[in-house]
């Protein structure tokens, strides 16, 4: 049992609740400030804060929280990952949050085709769990990885193969609950009057809870029955259709989707389905998305397991926000799309389906494409699963917010909706990109709302009613898979009689007569105008930047925007794929994740929860284990930097207080400094590696500098790059061609004080292509550690002395090749925000920056030529940066050319991430990421195969936890070795 501090001052009586849950629980109890503010919010636009969180280890842990929560006569409120876009997984009660412990895949029963399952499972880990006896769960919205079973029930999720295999509802088999007072309950499966008559005569809550539902449904049958739109993709309101007689009273059933509202859920039973073996893709392009929605219903004929659809529109945001991603360019013509799933016993079996789907199709369409190729298909899924975060920022920096995210019509109706529904957009002045599952009605989108203003809201509001009427005019529901929460509940007047809001009101109370279960959420609901999140929460701290936050606005505004940008799709808390969230990986805390960050520094932006602004001690501590390593800007659907927000925070954290600084910062970020004096004084390097060999020397230095005592020093080369070259020889040798290329090698702090024998390696090869490889005379440097440590102001010197020095190149547009990528990242990302979009050198440098394998990849022929082609083997850890900023595909092209068989690791960081892992305090967490999948690859490597990892921080992790003796290297070594040019 762990529980965080409460802030002085708390309510008292909160902090004795408090302080009884911790005593009766064994899991974690939280009432601190950090941890009220990370769970204000989830992927609506509204905030509530809980009154602290529990996260239980089992159902007895529960049945205490929920004992000791009745006494105090406070709200419950369950949650899973909290991916929730109405609003029902935030509110002012105590948390219940069973994502951290209750996640395990209790059975898999392929006899019954069912699985038993804890409330907190992710819905991935179900289907792994199922995929060796050939079922799956049918339900899979795009939060897959992360969403657990217990929120899929509470929202009665549906996904994009509910064309196949239903919503949740349809789905789920039997639930354990447990009622606020205690009861503890087991229900699900028909059940005929006589048994519902000896269930009612069960002592206590349980007799009553059976009692008063009969009765419910016996004075509103004919009423439930004329007032339940015939959807496949109703989800607004309660399921009090399962009560009726020919739905068997499945109480089970009838409990899905209710939000939290009327129990907490202690485990499930899931019907599990049969999954095909092999599927393959057609996507379709049509003339625009209205001719998509028109065309679904006899698509819906060949039985296919999807139909998903989406507009222009989100490829103009993905446009907007990834300029250099082109996996859009694999889409067939056309402005809208329908994505077409088939499945089969075979490859063949399942891409003639698809091939048919589309032939029928082509007098429709525009273009199609056939994929049964799994990478293909993932591509191609990706920009689909990503499109609710990657719409929320459109060109030009436009915000888009969710509210009316997913309403529902009959798919034949659906186009006449869509047209009508743009046609309402325009009446209110607001755009908006769609996708989501046409196949079934339902569509999703994110609408340029302005929700910082009173005006704004008023609009925001007008449209909501006026949608509501529309959806409701089409015969439609409010919601066709997020459910009500705060954003739909008071509409459903609009959607349903006042006497079925009533029976909605006695649903609840048969189950939570004292209103204590996620109150205020489908029942008695707040307004939808209310409670906004971004306009309750706006900056109150001086918000001008030392850093240009160039996606996100100007120095006065750019921070305020940048807090706003995460909205909680939560991809930050999948446990593999990617590079983020390393820390949250290890640690499995919510403030080591991008979003409990981004949160914590919204919530201290405001001063609300987070009162002390930049000085924040929580924010701190949550940006503590930050390695900085840019993974979230790539891998956030919506684009979260938390590296320069880190940076940003350091930087104003101390400012006017460099005495405070910890001492890692002195000798960690201003490293390049101390190379270069080093570099300069013969015989230095081979001095500093004798003295750090001597372990009390070294652990001095080490205690000097603020580094962890686990790591050893890295030992400088014996000669630095300098020294090994004739730079001023070099800038004008008269034996060269004076018609070859020029090209400048960017001179890193690193690779020459380090590895200069890769340099010349690199020289090697490039001069072996014909160019004119030049090196700078005077040291350069990027600034890169500098920025990491928040020391703005000097890395702004750094760069802009190290821009004067390459002028003549920069002038002449002579290309600069980078060695080590983050040095090369820096200069085409970071020396912007550090020096302001307008710097005329920083923008040429930006632009003329090469990293070694994208100078190599436009001679590909010429290297396949000149290779061996001797059989090699790789194993190859992409830095972050490189990975976050600059790609692969040049690497992954040369690796090609060459003849060499590469295994390009999917196992995220390398823990090291430059001073990170090498400041004292993080030795653990950084070599946990490395021993997360990096370090055992490696140690698994057989010996004919090379560790290739660019990145100087990559090679010094790999060497200082290897020890089976591989030693990592850099791809121009590879090459040169491939080319002949060294042994």
């Amino acid at each position: 049992m762990t529980t965080a501090p409460i802030r002085p001052g708390a309510d008292a009586e909160h902090s004795l609740l408090a302080q009884e849950l911790a005593g009766a629980v064994r899991g974690s109890v939280r009432f601190d400030t950090a941890t009220r503010a990370m769970w204000s919010a989830d992927s609506s636009n509204y905030r509530h804060v809980p009154l602290g969180v529990v996260q239980p280890v089992d159902g007895d842990d529960v049945e205490r929280a929920v004992e000791v929560s009745r006494r105090h006569g406070v709200p419950l409120l369950p949650l899973g990952a909290r991916t929730s876009i109405c609003g029902q997984s935030v509110n002012e009660a105590v948390v219940v949050d069973f994502s951290r412990h209750m996640r395990r895949v209790l059975e898999i029963d392929p006899s019954s085709g069912t699985a038993r399952v804890q409330p907190g499972t992710v819905l991935d880990d179900l289907r792994d769990a199922g995929r060796p006896h050939g079922l799956t769960f049918g339900p899979d919205p795009s939060t897959h990885n992360r969403c657990t079973l217990g929120g899929m029930i509470g929202n009665n999720a549906c996904g994009s193969h509910s064309v196949a295999w239903g919503k949740t509802v349809d789905n789920v088999r039997e639930l354990d609950v447990l009622l606020a007072d205690g009861t503890r309950m087991h229900v699900g499966g028909p059940m005929d009057d006589a048994a519902i008559d000896a269930a009612a005569r069960r002592p206590g809550s349980e007799g009553r809870v059976y009692r008063d539902l009969k009765a419910l449904r016996d004075r509103t049958a004919d009423l439930v029955r004329a007032d339940t739109p015939d959807l496949t993709r109703r989800v607004s309101g309660y399921n009090v259709d399962q009560l009726l007689p020919e739905h068997g009273f499945d109480l089970a059933k009838a409990l899905v989707g209710t939000e939290g509202t009327c129990v907490t859920i202690l485990e499930a039973t899931v019907d599990m389905v049969a999954s095909p073996p092999v599927r393959a893709l057609a996507v379709l392009g049509f003339e625009d998305a209205y001719a998509a929605a028109d065309h679904v219903v006899p698509i819906r004929d060949h039985a296919p397991l999807t139909i998903e659809g989406m507009d222009v529109g989100v490829i103009g945001a993905l446009r907007a926000a990834r300029p250099d991603d082109r996996t859009h360019e694999a889409l067939p013509r056309g402005k809208g799309w329908l994505y077409v799933e088939t499945g089969g016993e075979t490859r063949s079996e399942a891409h003639e389906k698809a091939e048919a789907i589309a032939k029928e199709m082509s007098w429709a369409t525009v273009d199609s494409k056939v994929v049964s190729e799994p990478k293909a298909m993932r591509a191609l899924w990706k920009i689909r699963e990503d499109g609710s975060g990657i719409v929320t920022r459109g060109p030009g920096g436009v915000e888009a917010w969710p509210g009316w995210e997913d309403a529902a019509v009959q798919p034949a109706k659906f186009g006449s909706y869509l047209r009508e529904f743009d046609a309402l957009l325009t009446k209110h002045g607001r755009t908006g990109a769609y996708y989501g599952h046409f196949g079934d009605g339902c569509v999703h989108v994110r609408i340029d709302f302005q929700l910082l203003t009173t005006a704004g809201l008023k609009n925001f509001r007008a449209f909501l009613e006026d949608a509501a009427d529309l959806a409701v005019a089409h015969g439609g529901s409010l919601s066709g898979e997020h459910g009500d929460g705060q954003a739909r509940a008071e509409l459903l007047s609009r959607m349903y009689s006042p006497k079925m809001i009533e029976a909605f009101s006695d649903f609840k109370a048969a189950w939570d007569p004292d209103g204590r279960m996620n109150p205020h959420r489908v029942v008695d609901p707040p307004k939808i105008d209310e409670d906004i999140r971004v306009f309750i929460g706006q900056p109150t701290i001086p918000t001008r930047t030392q850093l240009d936050f160039i996606h996100d606005g100007d120095p006065e505004t750019g921070f305020a925007s940048a807090t706003r940008r995460c909205i909680g799709v939560a991809k930050c808390i999948t446990a593999s794929g990617g590079v983020m969230c390393p820390s949250y990986r290890v640690t499995g805390e919510e403030k080591h994740s991008t979003r409990g960050r981004a949160r914590l520094l919204f919530e201290m932006a405001s001063g609300q929860t987070v009162p002390d602004g930049w000085q924040s001690q929580e924010v701190e501590d949550a940006l503590d284990l930050c390695l900085s390593c840019k993974g979230c800007s790539r891998d956030c659907p919506v684009g979260v930097d938390m590296a320069t927000y880190k940076t940003e925070f350091l930087a104003q954290h101390y400012a006017g207080r460099a005495k405070d600084r910890p001492r890692s910062h002195w000798s960690m970020g201003w490293l390049p400094a101390w190379l270069a004096i080093t570099s300069k004084v013969p015989g230095a390097p081979r001095l500093a590696n004798a003295l750090a060999r001597r372990p009390a020397l070294a652990n001095l230095a080490k205690k000097a500098g603020g580094i962890a005592p686990q790591r050893s020093i890295p030992p400088f080369a014996p000669k630095p790059l300098r020294r090994l070259l004739d730079v001023k020889q070099r800038a004008a040798r008269p034996d060269w061609d004076a018609t070859g290329k020029r090209i400048l090698l960017w001179t890193d702090s690193f690779t020459p004080a380090f590895d200069p024998e890769l340099a010349l390696d690199a020289i090697r090869v490039l001069e072996a292509l014909g160019y004119r490889v030049e090196l700078p005379q005077k040291t350069v440097c990027c600034g890169l550690t500098w920025v990491t440590t928040g020391q703005v102001s000097v890395a702004r010197k750094v760069i802009e002395r190290s821009l004067e020095r390459i002028r003549p190149w920069l002038e002449d547009g002579v290309p600069i090749v980078g060695l080590e990528p983050s040095c090369t990242a820096a200069l085409r990302s970071d020396s912007l925000k550090v020096l302001g979009r307008e710097h005329d050198l920083g923008q040429v440098a930006s632009r003329s920056i090469r990293t070694f394998a994208e100078v190599l990849a436009e001679h590909t022929e010429q290297l396949a030529e000149l290779s061996d082609q001797a059989p090699r083997k790789a194993l190859v850890q992409i830095h972050c940066h490189q990975y976050a900023e600059l790609g692969t595909d040049a690497d992954r092209a040369v690796m090609g050319a060459l003849g060499i068989e590469a295994d390009v690791l999917d196992e995220g960081c390398c823990g090291l991430a430059g001073n990170f892992g090498f400041e004292d305090g993080h030795y653990e967490v950084s070599t946990a990421c490395a021993e997360r999948g990096l370090m055992p690859k490696v140690r698994d490597a057989d010996a004919g195969t090379t560790v290739l990892a660019d990145g100087y921080s990559c090679r010094t992790q790999i060497r200082q936890l290897d020890n089976a003796g591989h030693e990592p290297t850099h791809l121009a070594r590879l090459a040169a070795r491939a080319l002949g040019l060294r042994a």
